[in-house]
């Protein structure tokens, strides 16, 4: 006898039973979840409901199959929650608060249902969102979770500017199980007190600090690129260019900047493509003006200057500095700290002119997935991830590379094949910026350097046209380099 001949047979609350149990099992996950993203650890969300390490294993196991989503991801710092988890975690929080109240009402709380309404002499289920749930920890007069987060909401938009700041803080920063990752608009608001110089520099600090530390949501991204936009004064509407290409340089690289000769073929091919970034510092502080000079790609001031020389010759560099003093200053406090920041991911997003496509660099998993999906909340139509580069998109020819796209809201993979490493070059008694020029020039011939040039400005084509494979990408490629000297 099959399932639906034995469901056919039972009397109905029988029925009705094998109705309800999966829901009830279902209802067992939301709670295991909500342990799991309040403990980011899967032995102690097991001790957080009595249960052994296996078992939480195999609820985590069946959350992620109800979900298709990974949910927790192990990164250096621990589990990490994906951002599709990151956006339930408000909610659950909710339903686990109510939960314990429905099971262990407290006096308090029963008398302040009797005593509050909400206008239509209704009890409100839940005031706000609660920050965390440890009855088991709390001391005598211990305020509750969501008194916490009662406090907090008690300091309007119109409470002075570092008040408000210290509530973002005070949101993200109360440890693990005491703390939630801040909204879209509350990062938007956190991060334009910044750039506007409201913010105490204890607060600059601090903020940065636990956003690194504890790992960026998708939704927090957006929302401190959407203040940064706003900050530079980016056009809403795309048209203004078609690539953007942030070359945000490490202080230690010493990579050539081959990136730059790819981005001139790009723009050669008739595509308007903005570059902005900076050098990271160190010695040679303008490096990236300078080579950008050498290739006739305009160095510009503004956002309107790089407007004009996009019009005028489809290819424009754009430093932070320029750009945005107040951003600059803001990226070089690794100098104060030895360590990234946010910064360090929404730059990558600035768009100052929205182009229609971007081209980034990721090579950590968590932050491909973070790029992407920021990206997609901020609305950005095209966007490539190139997954084996840290600070720019410079393609590694000679190692098999997976570029993550964004395609009109679509999510999708590319496999760019390698190469064969050709043999290495001798020593040519020219400076490293000397010989990469050469190399543009015709005067030096590398070939590892022409296939690093060559893939990287496929990986642009491609990004632009989504429609079109890397092969056909890189055999373009290949001929505006053979091509370039005659522009």
């Amino acid at each position: 006898m099959d399932r639906t001949d034995a469901h056919e047979t039972r009397p109905p609350a029988e029925a009705r039973g094998a109705v309800a149990e999966p829901r009830l099992g279902q209802l067992r996950l939301l709670v295991a979840l909500d342990a799991l993203l309040v403990e980011g650890s899967v032995g102690k969300a097991a001790a957080r409901m009595g249960l052994g390490a296996p078992a939480m294993s195999r609820l985590l196991k069946q959350i992620r199959e109800l979900y298709g989503d990974p949910i927790l991801v192990r990164t250096a710092r621990g589990m990490t929650p994906t951002p599709f988890a990151e956006t339930l975690r408000l909610r659950l929080r909710a339903v686990a608060a109510e939960t314990e109240d429905l099971i262990a009402p407290r006096r308090e709380a029963a008398e302040k249902a009797r005593t509050e309404t909400n206008g239509w002499n209704q009890t409100t289920i839940i005031d706000a969102p609660p920050l965390a749930m440890r009855p088991s920890l709390y001391l005598e007069d211990e305020p509750f979770p969501e008194d916490f987060a009662r406090r907090l909401r008690s300091i309007g938009k119109d409470a002075a500017p570092r008040q408000r700041l210290a509530r973002h803080i005070a949101t993200i920063g109360a440890g693990v199980g005491g703390a939630r990752p801040l909204t879209l608009d509350e990062a938007d608001d956190a991060f334009s007190l910044l750039l506007e110089g409201e913010a105490d520099p204890i607060q600059v600090g601090a903020l940065l600090v636990v956003l690194q530390y504890r790992g960026l949501t998708a939704i927090e991204l957006a929302g401190l690129t959407r203040a940064s936009r706003r900050h530079l004064g980016c056009p809403v509407h795309p048209g203004l260019a078609d690539l953007d290409w942030p070359a945000y340089v490490s202080p230690r690289s010493r990579s050539a900047p081959w990136f730059l000769q790819a981005a001139r073929l790009v723009a050669d091919a008739g595509h308007r493509v903005l570059l902005h970034g900076n050098s990271g510092g160190g010695a040679t502080p303008n490096a990236l003006d300078m080579a950008a000079g050498a290739l006739g790609i305009s160095v510009v001031a503004s956002i309107a200057e790089a407007n004009d020389a996009l019009q005028q010759r489809r290819i424009g560099y754009l430093p932070l500095a320029a750009m945005s003093p107040q951003l600059h200053r803001l990226l070089g406090i690794y100098n104060l700290l030895e360590m990234r920041s946010p910064l360090s991911a929404v730059v990558h997003l600035l768009n100052p002119l929205t182009a229609g496509a971007s081209l980034i660099a990721a090579f950590r998993p968590s932050y491909r997935d973070l790029h992407r999906d920021a990206a997609a909340l901020l609305g950005w139509p095209k966007l490539g991830i190139l997954g084996n580069s840290r600070d720019v998109a410079q393609a590694t020819p000679f190692r098999t590379t997976t570029m993550y796209t964004l395609d009109d809201g679509s999510p999708g993979e590319v496999i760019i094949p390698s190469h064969r490493r050709p043999r290495a070059e001798l020593p040519t008694g020219l400076t490293s910026f000397e010989y990469w020029r050469a190399v543009w020039l015709g005067q030096a011939r590398d070939e590892a350097a022409e296939r690093t040039v060559v893939d990287t400005a496929a990986a642009a084509l491609l990004t632009l046209d989504s429609k079109t494979n890397f092969a056909d990408a890189r055999s373009k490629a290949g001929e505006l380099w053979r091509l370039r000297l005659s522009q």
